[in-house]
């Protein structure tokens, strides 16, 4: 994953947590304009400790964060949950339906 998709993803994370760059960049310790520089100027890049910080405050997780599409993190993840309390025999039948319509 490129820089700009983590700075990108950041803004994604921060905008669905209702939060402002400085309330983001207060919550994680760091001087009040640390988010809104990193997202503008991209001119460097978060620490990892930071940006699991990050994720953490924004009430995501890596997963969804790095997920391939993180739009589509939440459906999928559901989706996912709902076929895993489905039977063998029902997750078969799933994958039979499928592999017929491709």
């Amino acid at each position: 994953m490129e820089l700009t998709e983590i700075i990108d993803r950041i803004g994604i994370i921060r905008t669905r947590a209702h939060l402002s760059a400085r309330a983001l960049s207060i919550a994680i310790g760091k001087n009040p304009s640390y988010i809104h520089l990193l997202e503008n100027k991209r001119n460097f890049e978060p620490s990892l400790s930071t940006l699991l910080d990050i994720i953490e405050a924004c009430n995501s997780t890596p997963e969804e964060f790095f997920y391939g599409n993180i739009e589509r993190y939440s459906s999928d993840a559901k989706t996912l949950n709902f076929v895993k309390t489905l039977s063998e025999s029902q997750q078969q039948a799933i994958m039979n339906l499928y592999d017929t319509t491709r």
